[in-house]
């Protein structure tokens, strides 16, 4: 029976079928999924965008599965393992997986972050190469307790042979098919400009303080409220200015002979920008890799951008990050304030800063949001002025509660100014 990845791999598969592979959508075992996923994130470029954001947000059970399973096709390690693509959860079951090669390993040691260094120091391979372990001794990411750990494995190991010995060998052809050096699409740098402002201290400072709920919380991935098709529009994903593979088939076929409609590709246009859509995806990419901690430091630290999709993070002690962040603005949180797809924590959150609730025009959109927490909302009502009370008492998506009590107010108004 042919496989899917097959159908797909021939160009036997209608746009529609295309585009529900690229959402993950499509009725095939887990393992195979995973397979398309990566197939299109490659090579594809009318899918890619899609099928990357898929697979970053893949169920992590069975993305785990696949990392730690040595009968995984080489390209979806490969992929896994690419320092762009990488998600923290899965790293332990890589390391440890035979059939991820040493060169491999050697890229990712050199380059990986201060949150992944941990995991690579006390990965039982790791400890058993010289070669990779030489290239993580180099991370800048290494604290001085685990640069002491590395240098003491090294001197206990046998000198490294000349095939070692060299700089990283090159990956046997076709372990690397259709694999990126780097992530194809341009990643948003965890800072912006002026981002090394924020200073380790207030980051470190706020880990300790949520020490509790960050344990807690430690292996909760990024779930936005609201779902990530709300946070990259269909049409940054479906490009129409890339959109120039045509699909010939109406269908999938159950047989290779009735899948053999070939694509039509033109050279799709080049694009020296990206625009605002295609940098909220690359952003949502990176935040999608990061475990806890290293979605708080970028809440902290990061870009407009990247706040702007943290602040919606389902796990409290991130989203709140947000509001800490000395980068953000109070244009910002007064578009937050008005959000309806973040915790009701956030609208709260908002309030215990004094710098932000002394700005009417946030106090003004907390109390219309009716994401906003009922008590937060009729301690604020007092402060509205006459023509927003007027509305407030019409607002039909605020509860009844608030409509009374703002419509009560808004009639005292009207009768002391009537006496003066």
């Amino acid at each position: 029976m042919t496989r899917m990845i097959d159908v797909i791999r021939s160009s036997g598969a209608s746009s529609h079928v295309m585009q529900t592979a690229a959402r993950g959508a499509l009725s095939v075992p887990p393992q195979e999924m995973i397979e398309i996923l990566v197939y299109l994130a490659t090579q594809t470029k009318i899918f890619a965008e899609r099928a990357r954001l898929t697979l970053a947000g893949w169920d992590e059970a069975s993305s785990r599965a696949a990392a730690a399973d040595r009968n995984t096709p080489k390209e979806v390690l490969a992929y896994m393992i690419t320092p762009g693509n990488l998600r923290p959860t899965l790293l332990p079951a890589l390391l440890e997986n035979p059939a991820v090669s040493e060169e491999w390993l050697v890229e990712l040691a050199r380059s990986a972050s201060r949150y992944m260094v941990e995991t690579l120091v006390k990965s039982a391979r790791v400890s058993q190469s010289r070669v990779v372990l030489s290239s993580l001794h180099s991370n800048p990411h290494l604290n001085p307790n685990q640069s002491s750990a590395i240098a003491e494995k090294l001197s206990s190991l046998e000198p490294a042979t000349t095939t070692e010995s060299a700089t990283t060998p090159a990956s046997p052809e076709g372990e690397n098919a259709g694999v990126p050096e780097k992530p194809t699409v341009p990643e948003i740098a965890s800072t912006e400009a002026g981002a090394d402002e924020v200073p380790d201290e207030t980051v470190s400072a706020y880990l300790a303080e949520h020490a509790a709920e960050i344990s807690a919380d430690a292996e909760k991935p990024f779930q936005p409220i609201g779902g990530i098709e709300e946070l990259v529009p269909a049409s940054s994903v479906y490009d129409g200015e890339e959109a120039t593979v045509e699909v010939k088939t109406a269908a999938v076929a159950s047989s290779p002979a009735h899948g053999a409609a070939a694509a039509v590709r033109k050279a799709p246009v080049k694009k020296v920008y990206l625009t605002a859509e295609e940098q909220r995806g690359s952003a949502l990419q990176k935040i999608s890799r990061l475990d806890i901690k290293g979605r708080i430091q970028l809440a902290m630290k990061g870009s407009k951008e990247e706040r702007s999709i943290l602040i919606r993070d389902g796990t409290k002690v991130v989203s709140l990050a947000v509001l800490e962040s000395p980068k953000i603005t109070d244009s910002e949180v007064e578009k937050i304030a008005n959000q309806k797809n973040v915790l009701e924590s956030v609208l709260r959150g908002i309030t215990m800063k004094r710098r932000f609730i002394k700005q009417y025009a946030i106090l003004r959109n907390l109390t219309f949001n009716p994401r906003t927490p009922i008590d937060v909302s009729l301690g604020l009502i007092k402060h509205l002025l006459t023509p927003d009370l007027r509305n407030l008492s019409g607002n039909k998506e605020v509860s009844d509660t608030v409509r009374k009590i703002a419509t009560r107010m808004f009639r005292q108004k009207l009768e002391v100014t009537g006496k003066e």
